[in-house]
């Protein structure tokens, strides 16, 4: 690793004056090359196995905007397609899974992680790491085993994942069967990711806002550790950054048992309360207004002018509390970046 990254150096616990900057879904429909590729490659999940394809789409933004990371193009679906789930994408209608059902489909899936499927994501990871600028970091990432879990359960994505809170409640056991398959397998993936080139790691827990306290403890809290603990025991020295989206109750007490170099923080967390009630130790990550980007000009300089100034003298990382919107016009990146990056003028 280069010690000239911005974003590993915040990772490692620097506080910069300009933080590094990278968003959530900056490789995403609202690039015209990204659309103009999609338009050539099939469906979404072939998209996500094409090496030469997803290689070029991880690269995109940062060869537009220069961004301080890069982010491996893939999807968190591709570890249920790995343990033998089929997953296809409808156009407009999002990610599709024939739903795990019973116990029986669960114990159906132990032992069934076929990590040679996803050769040619790690593919990709080989292609974009030759090519990336020498100051630029390459983030590998996972669902995390709840978002996941809620997907092979309800076979798509709801509102408030009802189908997979509800087989918690009512098979506890098989349910955290289905847990600890997917942190086995989760770990597997990232360790893979590793070896192929990637120089740190977010795990994504887009869910984890919907479940009450003892739950979250038991289907997030408590996974996102084993994972953390297990990777970094495999792979020492290999940032993590954990991203509980609508956990904010519950950062801090992750922030001193979770393990994770950075914290993600979602849209509806104050910077002002995080950097108050969030011990020192990890990186804060976040929390720009996706919606703010959306509308540029004004609004846009002081949402992130709010968030720079809350995060002043600790380590962090610049991003949205969520990811792109498809309809963000390019402009109003360009501006953001050229903001963040004169904070320390």
């Amino acid at each position: 690793m280069s010690d000239r990254k911005p974003l590993l150096d915040v990772l490692r616990g620097e506080a910069r004056a300009i933080p590094p900057i990278w968003l959530m879904r900056q490789a995403g429909r609202y690039l015209p090359e990204y659309q103009e590729l999609r338009a050539k490659a099939g469906s979404f999940l072939d998209t996500c196995y094409n090496p030469r394809t997803a290689a070029r789409i991880t690269l995109q933004p940062i060869e537009r905007f220069g961004f301080d990371a890069a982010i491996l193009f893939s999807d968190i679906l591709v570890v249920p397609d790995a343990l033998g789930q089929k997953v296809w994408f409808e156009s407009g209608h999002g990610p599709r899974l024939v739903p795990l059902e019973n116990d029986s489909d669960i114990d159906a899936l132990s032992g069934s992680f076929d990590i040679g499927k996803l050769a040619p994501v790690f593919e990709t990871i080989d292609r974009v790491k030759g090519e990336l600028p020498s100051s630029v970091a390459f983030i590998g990432f996972c669902g995390a085993p709840w978002t996941v879990a809620s997907y092979m359960i309800a076979g798509r994505g709801t509102p408030d994942q009802a189908p997979a809170r509800l087989f918690a409640y009512r098979r506890p056991e098989a349910f955290a069967g289905l847990i600890d398959i997917l942190v086995e397998a989760s770990v597997a993936y990232l360790i893979r990711q590793i070896d192929a080139g990637v120089e740190t790691l977010q795990i994504f827990d887009s869910w984890a806002g919907v479940l009450p306290p003892q739950e979250f403890e038991r289907w997030v809290a408590a996974p996102l550790k084993k994972i953390i603990d297990k990777v970094k025991e495999a792979r020492p020295g290999v940032p993590i950054i954990a991203f509980a989206r609508g956990g904010a109750t519950h950062l801090p007490g992750l922030a001193e048992t979770l393990g994770a170099d950075a914290l993600g923080l979602d849209t509806a967390i104050d910077p002002v309360w995080a950097a108050e009630h969030i011990p020192a130790g990890p990186a804060l990550q976040g929390n720009l207004d996706p919606l703010a980007l959306l509308a540029g000009g004004a609004a846009l300089d002081r949402e992130i002018d709010s968030i720079l100034q809350s995060f002043a003298g600790r380590p962090h990382i610049f991003n949205l509390g969520h990811g792109v919107l498809p309809e963000t016009p390019l402009e109003h990146v360009s501006q953001l970046i050229e903001r963040v990056r004169r904070a320390g003028n």
